[in-house]
């Protein structure tokens, strides 16, 4: 892909403190349009700014829109990396394809984040925790309101230097098992990164927000019956010594994270079993005290251990909320590879 790249002739003062997640921009972003008939052209790298869109587009009407997340880490030595970036291509492809999106080719949107970050490098904290947030999303413009496949798209990347995503950080959470709404069903959109499934959340999760607590724990959207996901991360249990997290049945985000989690923890010998939880087992295991640990995970917050359940008006403490030991080695196995701190045997990192 040519990337033709324009600098700003006013770059900002790139701040040290108070980052916040996703509250301060960098100077550029990537713009690359999407015409049927001319595929994927006029790929860019331009000072940061407003988009100009008609008002029939087709995004405003009809939400065809899919995202990701991905970060940008200083490394010890100085140098920046990428945690797995080839992991969000294809799952943005694979959005793209749910939606009727356009894809682009997984070199060229490879390409993309690295000259964004390259340009941006600057940009790139040096203080222990804290990355540059990478956010590519990609949209249909179509500027008529009939219910259409695309035909015309804009693919974006903006960054955002970040510091924790939780206010509490690495201490534990509590959070709100959802009854009434639900997130995704299967054979919908949830196994997509598309904003409709984090607007159906909303709801939710103020009432969660209300009553004290900092996310949902959604139930399925058939049978209420099974674990999916937490608002914004996967989520995983340490019950009697086995690590057990909610199967991707297509209701469910495939996290980067929580596959790397995965991978970590079957390497070091514990038993990890994908397979469908049911709140009845979870209860039970609340109560006679099999629960161990909980936790969840995601591309912002790595890593973040549960403290509290709440489900039908009781409250559940968990590890007398505290992080678990599980939870504390796999946030520092996956931050120390990710900061450079420790070597990476998995061959996940991409230096810039």
């Amino acid at each position: 892909m040519n990337i033709e790249i324009t600098k700003t002739t006013s770059p900002k003062t790139v701040p040290t403190d108070n980052l916040g997640f996703g509250k301060i921009f960098t100077d550029h972003m990537f713009v690359a349009d999407y015409s049927r008939d001319k595929g994927w052209y006029n790929a860019r790298i331009v000072p940061f700014g407003n988009l100009s869109m008609h008002p029939a587009s087709t995004v405003f009407h009809y939400g065809a829109e899919i995202f990701e997340g991905l970060k940008a880490y200083r490394r010890a030595d100085g140098k920046v990396q990428l945690f797995r970036p080839i992991e969000n291509v294809r799952r943005m492809n694979n959005s793209a394809e749910r939606l009727r999106l356009p894809q682009m080719a997984e070199e060229d949107m490879l390409q993309a984040i690295k000259e964004l970050v390259k340009v941006e490098e600057r940009w790139v904290p040096h203080k222990d925790g804290e990355s540059l947030y990478i956010r590519p999303f990609l949209f249909g413009n179509d500027e008529h309101l009939g219910v259409h496949s695309i035909v015309n798209a804009t693919f974006v990347i903006i960054c955002s230097p970040s510091g924790s995503y939780y206010a509490e950080g690495i201490n534990p959470v509590k959070i709100m098992i959802e009854e009434d709404d639900v997130r995704a069903v299967r054979g919908g959109t949830g196994f997509a990164k598309c904003g409709g499934n984090y607007a159906a959340a909303n709801r939710a999760g103020e009432k969660a927000e209300q009553l004290g607590y900092t996310q949902v724990l959604w139930l399925d959207g058939v049978e209420r019956k099974y674990i999916e996901e937490v608002g914004a991360m996967n989520v995983m249990f340490k019950i009697d010594g086995e690590i057990v997290t909610p199967a991707l049945t297509g209701s469910i985000l495939p996290g980067i994270t929580r596959k790397s989690c995965i991978e970590v923890l079957k390497s070091e010998g514990y038993k990890v079993s994908e397979r469908l939880l049911s709140i009845d087992e979870l209860t039970e295991a609340m109560e006679n005290g099999t629960l161990e640990e909980a936790w969840g995970c995601g591309t912002a917050a790595v890593v973040s251990p549960i403290g509290q359940l709440f489900y039908k008006g009781k409250t559940y403490t968990i590890n007398n909320n505290e992080i678990g030991n599980v939870t504390q080695k796999l946030y520092n196995k996956l931050t120390g590879i990710q900061w450079g701190k420790i070597e990476d045997t998995y061959g996940w990192t991409v230096e810039i």
